[in-house]
């Protein structure tokens, strides 16, 4: 695998290193889960529309310019190098946008991608219920066919952005004889629809990060199903795949807080050898991921599908963010557990908002315990564990 960046890709990163020195807030935005500051980083999307960057691998007609994989890599390397605002639209432009371009039809994929691509339309995910978490298959959300469409009725939970966003993608079960996996299809509904009621739950943070969105007949077109009837575990198993591997955790997010720990640890002074080596370990481990990737690179460029092991992947990233935004703690003591209103903050409290984003990453997108069984069943072979009988 060769590892050196073509005379183009490095004209692409000196273009998206400019670009971004030159336009990058020089403060934070405020949180995106705030009404302030979802219309900011929606301002921010609108922006990185204009000069070319919000999609860079999409094709131009929905408003990408067609940039390779490797070239996607390069761009978040940059994008977290430079400290630009978190992605308001990250669900639908790593998450769904995936899936449209899978199974979308031609109308589907030009009435929503150009949209989300300038930030003007926001996606929620709508597959978690109070039953369904990390078992998706158990999905309680019902559609009943009418005329035209659908009316989709149930409870979701832990809907990232649903509380200031304008769609909801969500895994509904229209077939009410069917169990588990069988009988559900992909719907694509509008969160100010009639029938739709969002409520907002409080993070650590305070802010409303997640929602619970309840569902009361709520109507929906056919020509807003993705995919066919009855498909929606395998557009799901598409998402997820999404959300697991290559796309969700780009390694630049990690090689940037990796360098932000490396200097912290230099600032705070002499540290016990312990301490040393594990700012050096998670310097390490984000490496070894970001080699990990441009694996997984080689082989989507050589035509192989990844499957099943994006789990060992998810559980990797996860936990490394976790060790790494711990260590970061340690490093700063006391001061580490200062916010972003904290007068004596270090680095405007970023280390302890990382550290509670990062709590979730073992839960969110399928919970590592469930992540472990995947591999131990479809990547190892293993033997099923016995379901126990109800």
């Amino acid at each position: 695998m060769d590892l050196n960046f073509t005379p183009e890709e490095e004209k692409f990163r000196a273009e998206v290193r400019a670009w971004l020195e030159a336009n990058v807030p020089a403060e934070p935005l405020p949180s995106f889960d705030t009404a302030e500051g979802f219309a900011a980083h929606q301002e921010w999307e609108a922006r990185l529309h204009g000069a070319g960057l919000s999609v860079v691998t999409w094709p131009v007609e929905y408003g990408g310019r067609e940039a390779s994989l490797t070239e996607w890599l390069i761009f978040e390397e940059e994008y977290y190098r430079a400290g630009a605002p978190g992605r308001v639209g990250q669900n639908g432009i790593y998450l769904l946008a995936p899936s449209l371009f899978e199974f979308g039809t031609p109308e589907q994929k030009a009435r929503f991608l150009p949209p989300m691509a300038r930030g003007e339309e926001v996606w929620a995910q709508g597959w978690s219920e109070p039953e369904a978490g990390s078992d998706l298959a158990n999905v309680h959300s019902r559609a009943e066919k009418v005329d035209g469409g659908w009316l989709v009725s149930g409870q979701k939970t832990w809907s990232s952005r649903a509380v200031h966003g304008h769609w909801l993608f969500a895994l509904v079960r229209t077939d009410p004889d069917s169990v588990r996996h069988h009988g559900l299809t992909y719907f694509l509904l509008p969160l100010d629809a009639p029938g739709v009621t969002v409520r907002g739950i409080h993070q650590l943070d305070g802010y409303a990060g997640f929602a619970e969105v309840f569902l009361d007949k709520v109507f929906v077109p056919d020509d807003q199903v993705l995919g066919e009837v009855g498909q929606g575990w395998k557009v799901a198993m598409s998402t997820t795949g999404s959300e697991r591997g290559l796309t969700l955790r780009s390694p630049g997010r990690f090689l940037a807080a990796a360098d932000r720990l490396v200097e912290q640890a230099r600032e705070a002074g002499p540290l016990d050898d312990r301490l040393r080596e594990d700012v050096a370990d998670a310097w390490i481990k984000t490496r070894a991921y970001q080699s990990y990737t441009f694996q997984t690179l080689t082989r989507i460029l050589d035509g192989e599908s990844i499957g099943p092991e994006s789990s060992i992947n998810k559980i990797f990233w996860s936990e490394m963010d976790l060790r790494l935004h711990e260590t970061a703690l340690r490093v700063l003591g006391p001061a580490g557990e200062l916010v972003e209103d904290a007068p004596d903050a270090v680095a405007g409290g970023r280390w302890a908002d990382g550290f509670l984003f990062a709590l979730a990453g073992p839960i969110y997108g399928g919970t590592n315990e469930v992540q472990r069984n995947i591999i131990a069943e479809r990547v190892l072979g293993l033997p099923r564990e016995p379901r126990s009988k109800r």
